[in-house]
């Protein structure tokens, strides 16, 4: 029988463990608390360009984020013969296919523009057939949704359409944008689909002047896909970012999400891209124990 203070003995040693950081490294051993870190191919010079997975070889990453493609060149990932091109270059070089991204949305407003359910679609095939699990739509800029109703309710709707299609390919939409994790669980509870999902990005969230950490706790581990960890301008042990902090609510929430990190960017002014990546890389490894 386990009695109350057998409990509370329990408890303090994890608390302890938790915060210093043995039970990453216990997690780790076993496989639990593991992550694979890759990079936006657009923020190693490559976006869309199956020029990414050498970078991404030389710099030591275990994949690359890959993004659709621009209006120009029709949204490009989406044709048969660049899909098989992309898998048959990632199985030479080693380097995964973490997942897929729709940077379009920062530049085509994604609640108004009448092309959005053929690119989706195209795009979650695209996702399917390249075999990764998550789908990034990019909500800055063009698609910010911040103060607009409107926007939102456009979008709500898009989304609404697509979940379906979504859900029945086995493929995650995950959100990213500057708003807050109230305004994105809102969002999430109106589409009402488990499929759609915050793409979470630490720097982003402390950009819009929100507690990136704080947030990322609120929206807890089942909400999140995936993640971008960055700095501007800034290696990430350098800028203002709390990586430790992220890393620790990290473990404590018990997140997941798809096994997969993105550095995008953490390059300071003058920076050599891969020489920076090396460092951002060994120190997320040191920090997450991968």
């Amino acid at each position: 029988m386990i009695t109350r203070r057998l409990l509370l003995k329990k408890s303090l040693v994890l608390t302890s463990l938790l915060q210093t950081g043995v039970f990453k490294a216990l997690m780790a051993a076993d496989g639990a608390g593991r992550f694979k870190i890759g990079a936006c191919d657009w923020s190693i010079g490559k976006g869309s360009d199956i020029g990414a997975f050498e970078v991404a070889k030389t710099i030591g990453l275990d994949g690359i984020m890959v993004d659709m493609g621009s209006v120009e060149n029709n949204l490009h990932i989406r044709q048969k013969e660049i899909q098989d091109a992309y898998l048959k270059t990632s199985a030479q070089t080693g380097i995964a296919i973490s997942s897929l991204a729709m940077g379009i949305y920062n530049r085509v407003p994604f609640h108004s523009d009448d092309r959005v359910q053929e690119w989706v679609k195209g795009s979650i095939d695209a996702a399917k057939n390249l075999k990764v699990k998550v789908l990034l739509l990019a909500f800055f800029n063009a698609s910010d949704l911040r103060n607009d109703d409107a926007r939102k309710a456009a979008a709500i709707k898009h989304l609404r359409d697509l979940m379906p299609y979504a859900e029945a390919n086995g493929i995650v939409l995950g959100i990213e944008s500057y708003l807050d994790a109230k305004e994105h669980m809102e969002i999430i509870d109106a589409v009402g689909s488990k499929n759609l999902k915050v793409y979470f990005d630490f720097r982003n969230t402390a950009d819009a002047g929100h507690d990136p950490i704080a947030e990322f706790k609120k929206l807890g581990k089942d909400r999140v896909c995936e993640l971008h960890m960055k700095e501007n301008g800034f290696l990430l042990d350098k800028g203002t970012v709390n990586w430790k902090g992220v890393s620790e609510a990290i473990y404590q929430t018990g997140y997941k999400g798809s096994r997969w990190m993105q550095i995008e960017g953490a390059i300071p002014k003058g920076g050599d891209t891969v020489e920076s990546y090396r460092h951002n890389l060994a120190y997320l490894r040191q920090l997450f124990n991968t």
